[in-house]
C-alpha cells in the first residue's frame, strides 16, 4: 500500500496477496518477483506465496487475505487513483465473494478515490459484481496479452461499471480484431524486466486504430524491454496519456 511509479495510477492497495499463473502474460509477472523479494525480507504477508522454478520465482497458487489492509484507503485524505491488488487478483477463485463485498464497502466509503481493478478472470468478476452496487468511483478492467484472450473483453462487457478498461500489457502478439465497443479505456505496454519479450509497433498501431473507431481513450504506457526507461513511452512522437470520461452507469 504505497505510492507507485505505474504511469496510469497514483497508488497501490493490496488487501489480497498471491496468485496463480493463468496465461502467457503471467510468465514474467513483476508481482511474482516482488513477492519473492518481500518473502526473503521476512514480510509475513508474502511468506510461501512463491517458489523457485529454475532461476525465477513463480506463484504457488496460495492466496492470502489481509483484513488489516482493508482500512488503508480510509486514511488517505488526498484523492488518489488506486490500483487494487497489484500483487494479486481480486477475482481469483480463492478470494471469497464475501471478501470482495468487504472491499466494495471500503470503496463505497471513500468516494474521493478512484479505484482501478484489473483481473485476468473477468468471467468471475462479472458474476460477483452483479450482486454488488455499481460505484461511480470504481473502474473494472481485464488483461489481454494476445488474440488468444480476446474473449476476456466479451466477459468484461458483462460486468456493470461506469468505466471498463483493457490492459494490453504485456502485449505479446497482435490483437487486430479487438472489438472495443463499450470499453472506455485501453492501456498498451510492452513487457519489461530481465526476460522481456518484444512488442512490435504495428501491434500498437492496430490497438490505437481500434480505440479511435470505438471512441476509447488510448494510454501508451511503455515500450518495455530489459531497459524500459531507455526505451521510453513515446509513440508516434507523442506521449499518449488519455484517460476515460466517466459515463453513466450501464
Amino acid at each position: 500500500m504505497a505510492d507507485t511509479s505505474i504511469e496510469w495510477t497514483d497508488a497501490t492497495w493490496n488487501p489480497v496477496a498471491g496468485c496463480t499463473v493463468l496465461s502467457p502474460g503471467c510468465t514474467n509477472c513483476y508481482a511474482m518477483r516482488m513477492a519473492a523479494r518481500l518473502d526473503a525480507m521476512g514480510v509475513d504477508k508474502y511468506r510461501g506465496l512463491t517458489r523457485k522454478s529454475g532461476r525465477r520465482a513463480v506463484w504457488t497458487g496460495k492466496v492470502r487475505l489481509d483484513q488489516a489492509a482493508l482500512d488503508v484507503p480510509l486514511s488517505w485524505r488526498k484523492p488518489r487513483r488506486i490500483f487494487v491488488n497489484s500483487m494479486s487478483d481480486l477475482f481469483h477463485d480463492a478470494v471469497p465473494a464475501a471478501f470482495v463485498a468487504e472491499v466494495w464497502s471500503v470503496m463505497a466509503a471513500t468516494p474521493r478515490h478512484t479505484y482501478q481493478i484489473l483481473t485476468k478472470r473477468p468471467d468471475r468478476m462479472a458474476g460477483i459484481v452483479s450482486s454488488l452496487p455499481v460505484l461511480p468511483n470504481v473502474w473494472l478492467g481485464t488483461s489481454v496479452e494476445s488474440a488468444a484472450f480476446l474473449g476476456r473483453i466479451d466477459d468484461l462487457r458483462k460486468a456493470r461499471a461506469v468505466v471498463r478498461f483493457i490492459s494490453f500489457e504485456p502485449l505479446l502478439g497482435p490483437v487486430g480484431k479487438a472489438n472495443l465497443r463499450g470499453i472506455q479505456w485501453a492501456i498498451v505496454g510492452g513487457e519489461s524486466g530481465p526476460r522481456a519479450r518484444p512488442m512490435l509497433e504495428h501491434w500498437v498501431d492496430e490497438i490505437e486504430k481500434a480505440c479511435r473507431k470505438a471512441d476509447t481513450a488510448f494510454f501508451f504506457k511503455q515500450w518495455g524491454g530489459v531497459r524500459k526507461k531507455e526505451a521510453g513511452r513515446i509513440y508516434r512522437k507523442t506521449t499518449f496519456d488519455e484517460m476515460p470520461i466517466v459515463a453513466p452507469v450501464s
